[in-house]
């Protein structure tokens, strides 16, 4: 009985070894060049190539990045031309996706991956997946603010005037997905973001920069994607991270394939790769909270599972209005 054990404990070892060095040689004798398109920032994007690349050396992967409107325009610019370049995309928010969607620009793909992944986060129709849970909250200096906000009334407090720091919704994707989900929100609606307004906030074009002025304590309050400001904590800025008790709105960066892609099965190996284990224990290391379910968020941050209260609205309604949104945004904020 003990030897039948050990032989097949040692079959098993030798099928299990062959599997391995197959699939290797599988991944070795995949090659090709793909387009990255994403909103991450660089560093991270560059990470994420190169870790796919451990398993895939003979792929390309060139990362084209810039803010998620910016993006976005560059495809449709390529659309407009004829030829878009983009295989993969990693952008903000779901509405942006339901754009390109509707324009018949996505491939319809469900990464095997995505059955660790809860379906509130998976395109019903097949053509995006999720890749991390960013929420966005309120960022403080505790060199300039003595007492931890809890509420985004925080924001509007005219006490705080001049202190107050936001990014863009014309630049920033997870911005605009904010502004569409807050104006539709009790409690907030447009009222909010005239409240902030006239407390005279700082726009900028993304988060980072919103983060550098709140940790330079040029501004004292932010409001912020969460993982920005738990690296800075991480970093030894004076910076705290409150999700406000009204609820936070939370964007899952979702990533897709371009239909007019020419490298479908390159395209689709990258796709499981962020959604597998393995690509999402590594946006854990790298400061966000995963999708997958199993994998633990990084400190400072929640999972969905953990999040009190999530702010949210129909997603065809977000996409139906965000042109409208975003100009009413740039005459408020013009005046």
């Amino acid at each position: 009985m003990k030897k039948f054990a050990l032989t097949s404990l040692l079959f098993s070892s030798l099928f299990s070894g062959s599997a391995a060095a197959l699939a290797q040689e599988t991944n070795e004798d995949l090659s090709g060049e793909i387009e990255f398109y994403t909103s991450q920032p660089d560093v991270d994007a560059e990470q994420l190539v190169e870790a796919y690349n451990e398993l895939y050396p003979n792929v390309t992967v060139n990362i084209f990045r810039s803010g998620t409107e910016e993006v976005v325009s560059k495809i449709n610019a390529e659309n407009t031309a004829g030829e878009v370049l983009a295989d993969v995309i990693l952008l903000a928010d779901a509405v942006t996706f339901e754009s390109f969607k509707e324009q018949d620009m996505l491939l319809e793909y469900v990464s095997p991956e995505a059955e660790n992944i809860d379906e509130e986060f998976v395109d019903a129709d097949g053509f995006y997946t999720g890749t991390k849970i960013m929420t966005t909250g309120i960022v403080y200096n505790t060199d300039n603010v003595e007492e931890a906000p809890t509420s985004w009334s925080a924001l509007t407090d005219e006490a705080n005037a001049e202190q107050v720091v936001m990014p863009s919704p014309l630049y920033s994707g997870a911005a605009a997905y904010n502004l569409g989900v807050l104006t539709r929100s009790e409690g907030f609606g447009w009222e909010f973001y005239e409240g902030l307004q006239a407390n005279s906030p700082m726009i900028t074009e993304g988060n980072g920069a919103v983060i550098e002025n709140v940790a330079s304590g040029q501004r004292s309050y932010g409001m912020i994607v969460d993982y920005l400001a738990t690296r800075a904590v991480a970093d030894g800025s004076p910076v705290e991270f409150v999700y406000p008790e009204e609820g936070v709105p939370v964007i899952t960066e979702p990533v897709g394939i371009m239909s007019a892609t020419q490298e479908e099965e390159i395209a689709q190996t990258f796709v499981d790769f962020i959604l597998s284990e393995e690509g999402q224990v590594l946006q854990s290391e790298l400061g966000y909270a995963p999708i997958r379910s199993g994998v633990e968020a990084p400190e400072g941050l929640r999972t969905a599972e953990e999040l009190d209260t999530v702010l949210s609205a129909d997603m065809n309604e977000l996409f139906q209005n965000r042109d409208a949104d975003k100009q009413q945004f740039d005459e408020l904020f013009a005046e």
